[in-house]
């Protein structure tokens, strides 16, 4: 792989959905400045198809791998997986015609009746007693999940030459390959012959290797092969192309107006960003680009001429302040209430933590008292009756409750103003928000407001209005170069 003073981009779902501002904004941007390579593009599903290939990323709602998984004497994943064919194939009715067509529908009609094949066999195989279904769930997963970025990349690099540009299918999803690597041994192979000065890789999200991607990062698995390819070929920089900008608070609730791209900031509030499930960056992909120093760019993709956000690991604001207020829905809150905690809460705390993760539920924050301990998940309803009746089991002396609530977040690199916290929960007073919980770490990036979810929208934007909007920042908080 070239040593060239390149850049690893990585192109989202959504982006990816919209072939000519790909193109034109992000391909052929750099031709103004007389550069077209030097480029390595990783590329994700066209939007939606991987909730389709997997599951629905925020409500849970079952796609192929899902149904397949739940339903070993059931055909629905067939019809679920038929019918995502079809949509594959008008996708490429919108991008090819004629020959190329035929080709693009052969190139994904052949990787899909593959699949089809191989799950049909597996679902025989496993109506037999001796042979359980949840040993090859984690294959069956990886494997749907490699259709998605498959799919995009490969018409990808033939959409490009017919217009003109060197581009090459990189395949890092080892299809019916009988060799297992490591995902850095896997990368360097597909680099090894690349020359970057004259071709432009357009390189598959999803990336086999020898550990299961996806058993570590699950739905961040393309992320952590854009972060690998960048460290291993020694970027100067990575870059993530967005529908969006990643900007002071959601827009659609804040006003476009009001919104500001931030321009600046560090891992760490990337970091609790990712938390919120909000993320630029899944935080372990981080961590390789920051421990190698290696910046961050994250770009409006349908605004090419904006520097974006610059994301690095020793960026502090010259002054402290806020820079984003973001949050998440739909927020469990698990109380667990024991008059014999008290002297025992490590403990307690231990077997609470084992039962959330056997369910695999995400943490966003807790909160610990003497004898009360309150975990606040990101998951869904489902799951948390699950929980609740496990530690119902273990616990069967404690009271536990259960309730939804929302988390509303100020977060910055350097929030360390006077009378903030006071400010900020003046704010929400002042617009009758019930404050159910709230957290200020001595670190000083974030603060964190626990509301009911009813109150969620009026919290952004009060938290907004009186920490963001009454500074006057201009085209960002901080410029980005």
């Amino acid at each position: 792989m070239s040593l060239a003073n390149h850049s690893v981009e990585k192109i989202g779902g959504t982006s990816m959905s919209d072939y000519v501002s790909v193109r034109d904004n992000i391909i052929l941007q750099p031709v103004k400045k007389g550069q077209l390579y030097e480029r390595i593009f990783v590329v994700s599903a066209y939007g939606g198809l991987t909730d389709k290939l997997l599951e629905h990323k925020k409500n849970g709602q079952p796609g192929v791998y899902a149904l397949f998984a739940n339903g070993v004497n059931d055909d629905s994943w067939l019809t679920a997986l038929l019918d995502l064919k079809q949509e594959m194939l008008n996708i490429n009715a919108t991008l090819f015609a004629d020959d190329l067509l035929i080709k693009a529908n052969n190139f994904i009609c052949e990787r899909i009746d593959n699949a089809q094949h191989v799950l049909a066999d597996l679902q025989s195989l496993c109506s037999h007693g001796h042979f359980s279904i949840e040993d090859h769930l984690s294959t069956v997963r990886e494997m749907l999940a490699s259709l998605g970025e498959a799919h995009s990349a490969w018409n990808m690099a033939e959409l490009l030459q017919r217009d003109g540009v060197n581009a090459i299918f990189v395949d890092l999803t080892a299809w019916q390959s009988t060799e297992h690597t490591s995902l850095d041994e896997r990368i360097k192979l597909a680099f090894e012959h690349i020359d970057l000065g004259k071709q432009l890789p357009i390189v598959t999200g999803y990336a086999h290797s020898q550990e299961g991607l996806m058993s570590t990062f699950d739905r961040g698995y393309s992320e952590m092969t854009f972060s690998r390819i960048a460290v291993l070929s020694h970027a100067k920089e990575a870059v993530i192309h967005k529908e969006f900008h990643l900007s002071s608070a959601d827009p659609r609730l804040v006003g476009e107006n009001n919104a500001v791209p931030i321009g600046r900031t560090n891992y760490d509030v990337a970091d609790q960003l990712a938390n919120l499930g909000m993320e630029a960056i899944h935080p372990k992909a981080a961590k390789g680009l920051r421990q190698n120093s290696i910046a961050l760019r994250v770009k409006n993709t349908f605004e090419p001429e904006h520097t974006g956000t610059l994301i690095t690991g020793d960026y502090v604001s010259d002054k402290p302040c806020v820079e984003i207020i973001a949050g998440c829905k739909g927020v469990y809150a698990i109380e667990v209430f024991d008059q014999d905690m008290a002297g025992n809460i490590q403990q307690v705390d231990q077997d609470i933590l084992r039962i959330i993760q056997r369910f695999k539920a995400h943490i966003v924050s807790k909160d610990i008292n003497a004898n009360t301990i309150t975990h606040y998940l990101s998951t869904n309803l489902k799951t948390v009756k699950r929980i609740r009746a496990a530690l119902e089991e273990h616990f069967d002396e404690a009271e536990i409750k259960q309730q939804k609530v929302a988390i509303v977040s100020a977060i910055g690199s350097d929030m360390q103003v006077p009378g903030i916290l006071a400010k900020t929960v003046r704010a929400l007073a002042d617009q009758n928000i019930s404050v159910l919980a709230m957290h200020q770490s001595m670190r000083q990036v974030d603060m964190q407001f626990l509301v009911n979810e009813s109150d969620y929208d009026q919290a952004v934007k009060s938290l907004h209005g009186c920490l963001v909007e009454v500074h006057d920042h201009g085209d960002a908080i901080c410029l980005a170069s």
